[in-house]
Order: C-alpha cells, then structure tokens, then sequence
C-alpha cells in the first residue's frame, strides 16, 4: 500500500483542521468581505464579475482548499449575483484551481510524496498548469454563458473591509507548509488560533465549529480511503499498474491523465488517486502529476468526480443550475481542458526538469 492508517489519518487530520480554519475565516468576515470586494470592483460589468469570481475562487482553493470555495465562497458568489456562471465559477474551479499546491486538495497531499518534489518543487512544477486552467475556465463560463452575462451585474453599496487577523494567519499557516512541516501541524495550529479568536469574540461558538469539522464524514473518507489502498495492494492493483502507460513522454502523460479522468468519474476522484498512484508513482514525478491533472481537472466530468461537486450543490448549486447542465458542460469541456493542461505540464518540465 501507498498509505499506511497512520499516513492517511494525517491527511484526514489536515482536512479537518483546514474546514475549521475556513469557517473561522468566515466567521471573521473574511468571505463576506471578499465577495463584496469582487462585486463593487466589478462596477456593474458582468464579465468582469465573472472574471474576479473565477480569480478569487482560484486563490481561495489554492490556499484553503477546494472544500471552502465550494461550502463558504459559493452562498457568497450567490449573494453578490444569484446566476448560474458565477455559481459555476466556484465548483469549476474549486476542481481545476487545486492543481497548484500540494495542500489544496486531498488528492494532492495523497500524491505529493510520490513526486519525490519538495513543497515549492511541486509548486512550480504545477504553476503553468494551475494558471493555464484558471484562464481556461474562464473562457469557457465566458461563452457558455455570454446570453446572461450583457445584462449588468449589481453594484454593492456598502463593503466590509478585509479582516487582516485571518488573512495573517492563512498567510502564515502556507509559510508553515512551504517551510517542510507536516502539513496537519501549521494547519491545526492556524486552526486553533483563529478558532480561538471567534469563540472568544463570540463569532461563532464550539458546536458551530465542530459542525464545520465534519467528524462523521472525515472518518467515513479515512475508512473508504484505507479499504480502496488495500485493493489497491492485490492483484487488482497490480492489472492496474500493468495497464497504466509507462514513460514521462507526452503520449504517455496524456494517456495517464485521461485514464485518471476516467477513473475519477466512475469512482471519484480519491479513491481513483488511491488505485492509480502506485503504477504512476513507478514511471516517475511527471506521470503522478499527469494523474492529479486527470483527478482535478477531470473531475469537472461528472457530479460524482469530487465529492466538492455535491457539497457545491448543497451550499447554492442546487438552486441556479440541473445536474444535466453541468453534466452538459461537463462532457463538452472538461476532457479538452484535460489535454490542454496536460500538454502544458509536458512542455514545462521538460524545460525544468
């Protein structure tokens, strides 16, 4: 097995810390202020709404994690402009915005010490990537959704300012990650502190940040997680790792990444980390990355890609758009976006590596 309990127990450990360092963000404003910010710059221009949704969606992914762009960001998109292009910014990206840090989504934390990379060798490496996908997703919202887009977006009359205590304390929990340490410690001590602050403050109080903590779901990944690993490690893994392409070359990383879109929508995107990295992590770093382009960005696929789609339907999704039209655009976009990033990691490390 890739992952013994005690290693997967520590990435469930990040993700718990990481959802309740999100909901005291929130709790201090941080999200509210934010989509305020988002839509007075707009100033009544709906494509430059849309551009700055996609822009803070991306950034709030990267550096929380998809699962805050999806519960905490998109009620906050919704408010600002309750249409279907700014709800899909949040969920789209939510996926194909976690590619740039090996923080910002399980299945990268799952991934990284496959790479062999260090926490800014994985960054790097990824960089092209994440910044090709963001523009891409935005083209993509841009024409699928121009009809609703010439009507103008509202312009806010009053915006909160940007706390500066959590944006301090996010800013310092990433220079804890960059820095080498395990990332459940700078993520748990981010947590407390700021958990801390709002219980103190009375912004939010213990059963509101435990809901926010979602035990019962965390152990539910860690058991579904470790049972996938031990398929993974009979023979079923091993016709895995024979059919998965061997080779850093561009038809070979195509064809991982592809196959890993594959597998992510028929059974979603972690489990589908779990079953492939072992055969991916034997050809070497561009394969594992190649695999995390086709688990992130694939998973826009299907609503059963990433568990970050159903959470997405549960905080507003629901309300402004159908599963067939996100499966429509799904189908229609996701496999192509799939290859372009996957081209641009090829050409980027084979100029870095």
């Amino acid at each position: 097995m890739t992952h013994d309990l005690g290693s997967l127990a520590e990435i469930i450990g990040f993700l718990v810390a990481m959802t309740v360092l999100a909901q005291a963000c929130a709790d201090e404003g941080l999200f509210t202020a934010l989509g305020g910010r988002v839509a007075r710059g707009a100033r009544g221009s709906s494509r430059r709404l849309l551009a700055y949704a996609v822009a803070t969606a991306a950034v709030v992914t990267a550096t929380l994690s998809l699962d805050a762009t999806v519960v905490l960001l998109t009620p906050v998109l919704l408010a600002a402009s309750a249409r279907r292009s700014y709800a899909y910014a949040s969920v789209r990206l939510a996926n194909s915005g976690s590619t740039l840090l090996p923080v910002s989504n399980l299945t990268n934390l799952l991934a990284f010490g496959s790479t062999g990379l260090t926490f800014l060798g994985f960054t790097w490496a990824m960089l092209p990537v994440w910044i090709v996908a963001v523009v891409a997703e935005y083209l993509v919202l841009r024409v699928w959704f121009r009809g609703e887009l010439r009507d103008a977006a509202p312009v806010p009359a009053d915006v909160q300012p940007v706390p500066l205590v959590p944006v301090t304390v996010v800013v310092l929990v990433l220079i804890g990650l960059g820095s080498g340490l395990t990332p459940w410690i700078p993520a748990a001590i981010g947590a407390v502190v700021l958990s801390t602050r709002a219980l103190v403050r009375r912004l939010s109080t213990w059963r509101e940040l435990l809901d926010a903590a979602n035990l019962p779901l965390a152990a539910v990944i860690l058991a579904w997680a470790f049972s996938v690993g031990y398929v993974g490690s009979t023979s079923l893994g091993d016709r895995l790792t024979d059919a998965l392409p061997s080779g850093e070359g561009l038809w070979s990383l195509l064809a991982v990444a592809l196959i890993a879109m594959i597998a992510a929508n028929l059974v979603n995107n972690l489990p589908a980390t779990l079953l492939l990295l072992p055969a991916a992590e034997a050809a070497g770093p561009g394969p594992v990355l190649a695999l995390l382009v086709g688990v992130n960005v694939g998973a826009n696929l299907t609503m059963i890609g990433s568990l970050a789609n159903i959470l997405w339907r549960k905080s507003g999704g629901r309300s402004v758009s159908t599963i067939r039209e996100f499966h429509t655009i799904g189908f229609a976009t996701t496999p192509v976006l799939v290859v372009l990033c996957t081209v641009v990691l090829w050409a980027w490390t084979s100029v870095i590596w």
